[in-house]
C-alpha cells in the first residue's frame, strides 16, 4: 500500500497501537509562566552596562545556591530613556527552582543602595485577582520553646561539666556530694570532640556531614552546618557567628542540596566557612592562609582561629602573613571600607578584649542612640607586630578601628620572636619578646607591657635572662605571673628528662607606676598557669611529663582576712602569697577551673597519650604509657588542693565545664549582696549544717543495719550449732552444772628492810 508521500507502508503497522508507548515517553513542554520570577531593584544603566549587569547578577543568584546564566535574563528596555526599567524577569528550568531563587533571594543586597525584591510571576496576577472575603484563620496550638540558659535557674547554683569518654558523653551537675548526679547522657554524641560556646548557650558535636549545636533542658538539637570532614570549630565571642575548617577543600557535588544554607559552585576550593547561628545560612568561605614566600622547611603550622573576632562580634579578621590584615563587617562579611589593612611583614595579631565596663558603656551607648542622645562608645582596638625587615626594627603598634588610627608604636630591637597577650580587660597588653644577641648563640626575654587604659599608651619594660616558656595574666587584676628557665635541655626535652623552672609574680607599683616582682619559686618543674577566674588562687601544673606530675595551690592574697578582720598587719611586697597545698595526678593533660573559681579539674586524655617507642628506652616508655593508659580519668579538687572525687576511667578523652555568661546583676546590687554576704552565709550554713545532720543520719542508720544483720548471722548461727549438737547427742553449753569454786584471799606481809634514824633537833 502506498503512502501520502509515495513510499510503501506496512498494513500491519496500521494494526499496532503505540499509545501506551507514545504516553510513556511523552515529553510535556511547559507552556506556563510558573519558572518564570520578576526581579525588581535593579540598576537602571545603558546598553554599555548591560553585558557587566547581568553577568554580576548571575553571579549573586549563583553564590546562593540558584545558578542562572546572562542568557536566561529578560530585561525590559525603556526606549524612549535608553535605559532599563529596573526590573528583570529570570526564567528557570522548572517552578521548583524559580521558588527557591525567591525565597533565597529576596530581601538581597545586590550593592549599597540596591535590593533585590522579588516575586513569582504568577503571583502578581494571583494577587491582583485576589479574593477579598475574610476567612478567619485556624489557631495553631501554642508550643513553648525551652530556655537554652535554663540551666543558670538551677536552685541549688550547680555548674555542668562534659565528659567524653569512648562513645559516651554525658553532662553532670556539679555541687555539694550529694548534689552531683548525670544531667543528660547519649551515646555516639559526637564523632571526633565535644565543644561549649563562650557563654554556655550551646554544646556543638562534630559529625562527617558537619557540626550539630543543641542545647534546652532536654537537649534538643538547635542548630545544623553541613560543612563535610570538619575538623576545627571556634565560636564568636558574642554567640552570632561559628567558624569551621576542614583539612579537605569544599567540592560542591551535582546532587548537593541548594540554598543560603549550603555551599554553592563559588565556594569550591575554600577551607574556612563562617555562619550565621541563628539563621543557619552561610555568610561567607575563606582559603586557608598559605605562606607561598616561604621555603618549604620554613612553613610554620596553620593559626587556629585562623578568624579573629572583636568582642562585639562586629568585625572579624584574618592575616595574610607578610602583606595585610583583612576586616570584614558583620553581618554582610563585606571587606571593611573596601580594602584592607596593607602591613609589610605583618605577622601576627590581636583584638583588645572589652571589659566589664566596655559593656556597660555600649549598652549605656546603644540606649543613648535609641533616644537620639550622643554618648561616647570606646572604639575596638588591635594590636600587631611586624619583625625587622632590612634597616627597619621590629614592631608592635596598637590601632583603633573603625578609625584605622595609629594609637601608638614602640620599636624593638634583636627580636627572633613575639607574642601578645591581653589582659582579659583590655587594660594592660603585655608582649613578650624573645630576643637574640649579637652573635645569636642565645635567646633572653623581655616583657613590653603597655597600659592601655592610661594616656599616650605608656610602656613598661621588664628584663629577663632566662627563657619564658608560659606567661598568664590574672583575670581582672594587675599581677601577672611567668614560667621561666635556662635549663639547657629546654630546646630538646628527651624521655625521662625533667625541665627546671621558675615561677615569678609581678604585679603593678601604682606609686612608681612600675611592674614590681613580688617573689619567685625557684627549682620546680611546673611548666602551666591557671589562674582562677576570679584572680587570686592560682595552680601551678606540671602538664605533659611522664616523670612528674605535680600540682601547687597558690593564694596571693592570703592576708586579706586579717585585714578584714581589722588586724594591724603590716604588709611587706609578696607576703600574702600563700601556698595552700600540693598534690599528684599522674599524666595529667590538661587543668582548667570551673567558672565560680571554687573548683578545679585535671584530666589526663588517652588523646594525649601516644606509644613512643625507641631502641633505647623500649621497655621503660611503654610501661609508662601502659600506666597513663590506666590512669587516664578525671579529678575534681578545690581551691586548696583537697581532692573532692577521682574518676579512673580507660578511653578518657575530654572534660569541659561549661561557661556562665556576664551576671544580669548591676554593680550596685553585687556591692549590696556582699554587703550582706553574712546574712546569706547564715542560711547557707543552716543548709551545710542540715545536710551534715542528714549524711550523719542515713551513716547511723547505716551502721545500725549492719549491726542488726551481724547480730541476725550470729543468733542463726547459734540456732545451727545447737541443732547440729542434738542431732549428735552431744549436751549443749548450759545444760550441765559445774560446780561451784570457792576463792579465798590471803594477805601476807613480809618485811623487806628496816632502818631506823635518829633526828637531832
Amino acid at each position: 500500500m502506498a503512502s501520502l508521500n509515495g513510499t510503501s507502508r506496512n498494513p500491519i503497522d496500521d494494526e499496532l497501537d503505540f499509545s501506551d508507548i507514545e504516553a510513556k515517553y511523552r515529553v510535556d513542554f511547559d507552556d506556563g509562566f510558573d519558572n518564570v520570577i520578576v526581579v525588581d531593584g535593579v540598576p537602571i544603566i545603558d546598553r554599555s552596562k548591560l553585558d557587566k549587569l547581568l553577568a554580576k547578577i548571575s553571579k549573586e543568584f549563583s553564590r546562593r545556591g540558584a545558578v542562572i546564566k546572562p542568557d536566561d535574563i529578560y530585561v525590559p528596555w525603556d526606549d524612549n530613556a535608553a535605559k532599563t526599567k529596573g526590573f528583570i524577569f529570570v526564567d528557570f528550568g522548572n517552578p521548583d527552582a524559580a521558588a527557591f531563587a525567591a525565597s533565597a533571594m529576596n530581601g538581597h543586597p545586590f550593592d549599597a543602595k540596591h535590593t533585590f525584591r522579588i516575586n513569582r510571576f504568577t503571583d502578581i496576577e494571583r494577587y491582583a485577582n485576589i479574593d477579598e472575603t475574610y476567612v478567619e484563620p485556624t489557631v495553631e496550638e501554642y508550643r513553648p520553646k525551652e530556655h537554652l540558659r535554663a540551666w543558670l535557674a538551677d536552685s541549688q547554683g550547680r555548674d555542668q561539666y562534659v565528659t567524653y569518654r569512648g562513645d559516651d558523653v554525658e553532662i553532670h551537675w556539679h555541687g555539694k556530694p550529694s548534689q552531683c548526679e548525670v544531667a543528660y547522657a547519649k551515646k555516639n554524641w559526637t564523632e571526633l570532640y565535644a565543644s561549649w560556646s563562650p557563654l554556655g548557650t550551646y554544646f556543638a558535636t562534630l559529625f562527617r556531614q558537619g557540626v550539630r549545636l543543641w542545647g534546652g533542658s532536654s537537649w534538643e538539637p538547635q542548630h545544623r552546618f553541613a560543612h563535610p570532614l570538619v575538623k576545627l570549630i571556634d565560636f564568636s565571642p558574642c554567640e552570632n557567628y561559628l567558624v569551621t575548617w576542614s583539612h579537605d577543600p569544599i567540592s560542591v557535588p551535582a546532587n548537593l542540596p541548594q540554598g543560603p544554607e549550603f555551599f554553592s559552585p563559588e565556594d569550591e576550593g575554600n577551607n574556612i566557612a563562617v555562619w550565621d547561628i541563628k539563621s543557619g545560612q552561610l555568610l561567607r568561605t575563606f582559603p586557608t592562609t598559605a605562606y607561598e614566600n616561604e621555603d618549604s622547611a620554613m612553613k610554620k603550622q596553620m593559626q587556629w582561629p585562623a578568624l579573629k573576632w572583636s568582642s562585639d562580634d562586629k568585625f572579624v579578621a584574618r592575616v595574610t602573613p607578610g602583606q595585610h590584615i583583612s576586616v570584614y563587617e558583620l553581618p554582610t562579611m563585606g571587606l571593611h571600607d573596601k580594602k584592607s589593612l596593607k602591613i609589610e611583614g605583618v605577622v601576627d595579631f590581636e583584638w583588645c578584649p572589652h571589659g566589664e565596663k566596655d559593656k556597660e558603656d555600649a549598652e549605656k551607648a546603644a540606649k543613648a542612640e535609641k533616644a537620639d542622645k550622643g554618648a561616647k562608645k570606646r572604639e575596638n582596638m588591635l594590636a600587631y607586630w611586624t619583625p625587622e625587615v632590612a634597616n627597619q626594627p621590629a614592631r608592635v603598634t596598637l590601632i583603633s578601628f573603625p578609625s584605622r588610627t595609629v594609637l601608638r608604636q614602640k620599636n624593638l630591637f634583636n627580636v627572633t620572636e613575639c607574642k601578645l597577650h591581653w589582659q582579659n580587660q583590655g587594660d594592660f597588653l603585655c608582649v613578650k619578646v624573645d630576643r637574640h644577641t649579637k652573635t645569636k648563640k642565645s635567646i633572653f626575654c623581655n616583657l613590653e607591657i603597655f597600659r592601655v587604659r592610661e594616656k599616650d599608651y605608656p610602656v613598661e619594660v621588664v628584663e629577663l635572662k632566662d627563657t619564658v616558656t608560659d606567661f598568664s595574666w590574672e583575670p581582672k587584676g594587675e599581677r601577672f605571673a611567668i614560667v621561666s628557665s635556662n635549663d639547657p635541655n629546654l630546646g630538646n626535652p628527651g624521655p625521662g628528662i625533667t625541665i627546671k623552672t621558675d615561677i615569678s609574680f609581678y604585679q603593678l607599683d601604682r606609686a612608681k607606676n612600675d611592674f614590681k616582682l613580688l617573689r619567685t619559686l625557684t627549682s620546680r618543674t611546673s611548666n602551666t598557669i591557671r589562674w582562677s577566674p576570679r584572680g587570686r588562687h592560682v595552680v601551678l601544673a606540671t602538664v605533659g611529663s611522664s616523670t612528674k606530675s605535680e600540682l601547687e595551690f597558690w593564694d596571693l592574697d592570703f592576708n586579706t582576712e586579717e585585714r578584714r578582720e581589722g588586724q594591724n598587719v603590716k604588709e611587706e611586697w609578696g607576703s600574702g602569697i600563700q601556698q595552700l597545698g600540693s598534690a599528684d595526678h599522674y599524666g595529667v593533660t590538661d587543668v582548667e577551673w570551673d567558672p565560680s573559681g571554687r573548683y578545679l579539674a585535671t584530666s589526663a586524655s588517652a588523646w594525649r597519650h601516644t606509644v613512643c617507642l625507641t631502641r633505647d628506652h623500649h621497655h621503660a616508655v611503654l610501661i609508662a604509657f601502659y600506666v597513663a593508659q590506666l590512669e587516664n580519668g578525671y579529678a575534681i579538687w578545690d581551691f586548696r588542693g583537697q581532692e573532692l572525687e577521682k574518676h579512673i576511667l580507660d578511653r578518657f578523652k575530654q572534660f569541659i565545664w561549661r561557661p556562665r555568661p556576664r551576671s544580669l546583676l548591676t554593680k550596685d546590687q553585687q556591692r549590696q549582696i556582699r554587703k550582706n554576704l553574712r546574712e546569706y552565709s547564715r542560711a547557707f550554713d543552716e543548709e551545710d549544717a542540715a545536710e551534715e545532720s542528714n549524711v550523719s543520719a542515713e551513716l547511723i542508720a547505716h551502721r545500725k543495719r549492719l549491726l542488726d544483720e551481724w547480730n541476725a548471722w550470729r543468733a542463726r548461727c547459734k540456732r545451727d550449732i545447737a541443732e547440729e549438737k542434738r542431732s549428735r547427742g552431744q549436751k549443749l553449753n548450759g545444760e550441765h552444772h559445774e560446780e561451784e569454786k570457792e576463792e579465798i584471799e590471803e594477805w601476807i606481809d613480809e618485811v623487806i628492810e628496816q632502818i631506823e634514824e635518829e633526828v637531832v633537833e
